[in-house]
């Protein structure tokens, strides 16, 4: 992969999250990163002025190459093209992440540098769709990028006394349908004998209904985990139970089906589709006894959970950060 000219980057965005996994991959791997310093945090009330004048200043006596931002905040002026990366429409779809603010932001600030922008990134198809619908412009402006499975990620053997858990990874946001998979923790056949484990430290909504449902006793927290830790997380697991009401991708998905572990997710919004057909247990997430069905199958029907983890292996292998890079470069030239 060879860069003809600097790709100017935002790399605020690298962190122990998702768009922070992305942001980190692409600065990696994309030929040609110039990383921007950027005055302020980024999402700030300044931010869209901010970028702008990095912009501006390091392409002082300059005029060639493009900027680009793994993340959702575009400059409001930009003297070469630039293309930035909408994940998803969650600050607008689901009423817990959303707030007045930051609707105001992406129809002010967002929707307006979709139609300036060369191109706008995303990762999956659904993510695009409903850009485009969105924003209003043509399909071919919004190119679906994907993400990646890390390098920690991948099969082996159980830890020495692994215990029999479910696994949720992620946060425990409103979307993420912790409730509800709390409930269905409960009412399964396979709960007694099992734990639900997060990941993350302990926070009190959550306990509060495991205290509610007489299931305190069974949750546990695996606190915040390196990479190769969380490998072993899925290893160990009974499988992934991920059955969030709304995502842009589901990364924890493919990161599961890299280490052969079960995949119990929604079929919702972009769930199935980064899981594809037959790999995973799909469920309505709104429907708790469908999900506490599910669990019990895995738990209990042994050539089922291998079938899964076979199938979820080679699923994983379309996912990989490199095609990620590759795909991005072929848009990001294209604008140079």
């Amino acid at each position: 992969m060879t860069a003809l000219h600097p790709i100017y980057f935002d790399e605020r965005w690298i962190g122990a999250h998702g768009i922070g996994r992305f942001a980190a991959e692409m600065k990696a791997r994309l030929p040609g990163v110039v990383p921007l310093r950027i005055a302020g945090a980024k999402l700030s009330p300044i931010d869209p002025l901010a970028s702008s004048l990095a912009i501006l200043l390091a392409l002082a006596g300059k005029r060639q190459g493009c900027y680009f931002s793994p993340g959702f905040n575009p400059p409001l002026r930009s003297p070469i093209p630039f293309a930035f990366t909408i994940h998803d429409l969650i600050h607008l779809r689901a009423p817990g992440e959303s707030s007045l603010l930051r609707r105001a932001y992406y129809a002010s600030v967002v929707r307006p540098a979709v139609r300036r922008a060369g191109k706008v990134l995303t990762v999956s198809e659904y993510s695009r769709r409903e850009i485009v619908e969105w924003a209003g412009v043509d399909a071919a402006h919004v190119v679906v990028v994907g993400n990646g499975v890390s390098a920690a990620f991948t099969p082996g053997p159980p830890s020495s006394a692994p215990g029999r858990h479910f696994l949720h990874v992620g946060r425990r946001a409103s979307h993420k349908n912790i409730e509800r998979l709390l409930q269905a923790f409960q009412r399964c056949r396979a709960g007694p004998m099992h734990r639900l484990l997060f990941t993350g430290t302990a926070d009190e909504p959550t306990l509060a209904i495991a205290r509610g449902l007489g299931i305190a006793e069974r949750i546990g927290f695996a606190g915040n985990v390196s990479d190769e830790q969380l490998a072993q997380l899925y290893r160990d697991a009974v499988a992934l139970v991920f059955p969030s009401l709304y995502e842009g991708f589901g990364l924890p998905i493919v990161e599961a089906m890299a280490c052969g572990t079960a995949v119990i997710t929604a079929d919702a919004t972009s769930t199935g589709e980064i899981a594809g057909r037959d790999n995973a247990l799909l469920v309505d997430p709104h429907d708790t006894d469908a999900l506490a069905q599910a669990m019990d199958r895995v738990a209990e029907d042994e050539p089922l959970r291998e079938r899964l983890a076979q199938r979820g292996a080679l699923r994983a292998r379309e996912f990989s950060w490199e095609r990620v890079a590759r795909r991005a470069q072929q848009v990001l030239g294209s604008l140079s």
